[in-house]
């Protein structure tokens, strides 16, 4: 029997959330064994982020090293990267051990509001890390940053933005709109075929911490599944759309709460 295994690379979320504890969840509910490297701890709760403790590069080195050495990566999901000297080992450790699949969720700023990744990192993030990754997972906000241009506002302009990202050297973009308005929340599929609109329902919650990085982890533990990138895709929004529509069960902290990672099971 072969075990799909999918690793995380990103920042850890001390109330359990997002980052790094959203993932191994994620991974968890879809069947796929998850392994971690922690780029960052942060201090943060439902309601904002209290602090954050960098890992030193040469120890995300470490464990980069420690986890390709050994295990069978089928995937790998990249979420926080902080700072530039954390993308330079994460860059390096790609070109080293060359991961079949890579979904790259270019954090920059947190559910809260809160800055995630500082601002001379964000040109080694496009040089470096989106150019060896396999689909990059953009919220609106975050397409416009990456271009340094206005948030899009409508299907053509969303597609206009995806081609762009494309260029920079991604095999393909999905921008996620759960930041739009209307009743439906529309993501983008964009490869060089052309662009693909994926609508849900637009559930209304405030408890959607986590949403963006749970969506990068269960499309990379569906490719580590062995599934092409549009069913990963798919499945993922599919999955996603439930844990955000069953967030209400909960009943965690007194800010934006957590989504249902396991809304299938209780």
């Amino acid at each position: 029997m072969t075990t799909p295994i999918a690793l995380t690379i990103a920042g850890s979320d001390c109330s359990g959330g997002a980052g790094i504890q959203a993932d191994l969840k994620t991974f968890a509910a879809l069947g796929v064994y998850g392994a971690s490297v922690i780029t960052a701890l942060t201090a943060q709760n439902t309601k904002g982020v209290a602090g954050i403790h960098q890992v030193p590069a040469e120890f995300v080195t470490a464990q980069i090293e420690a986890v390709f050495s050994d295990l069978a990566v089928g995937a790998v999901k990249i979420g926080m990267v902080a700072e530039l000297a954390v993308i330079g080992a994460i860059a390096d450790g790609l070109a080293k051990w060359r991961p079949k699949h890579v979904v790259l969720d270019p954090v920059m700023v947190a559910t809260s509001g809160d800055r995630l990744l500082k601002a001379d990192a964000v040109e080694a993030l496009r040089t470096k890390l989106i150019p060896q990754a396999s689909l990059i997972t953009p919220n609106l906000p975050e397409a416009a940053a990456l271009l340094e241009e206005s948030i899009a506002t409508d299907e053509s302009s969303v597609a206009s933005q995806g081609r762009r990202l494309l260029g920079f050297g991604a095999g393909a973009v999905l921008i996620k709109g759960g930041h739009g308005q209307g009743p439906q929340s529309i993501d983008y599929l964009v490869t060089e075929a052309g662009t693909v609109p994926l609508p849900a329902p637009r559930v209304a919650t405030k408890n959607t911490h986590g949403t963006g990085c749970s969506l990068s982890s269960a499309i990379a533990a569906g490719l580590a599944r062995g599934d092409d990138m549009g069913t990963a895709v798919r499945k993922a929004k599919a999955w996603v759309s439930a844990a955000i529509a069953a967030a209400d069960r909960f009943s965690v902290g007194h800010g934006h709460g957590p989504i249902h990672h396991f809304h299938t099971y209780y």
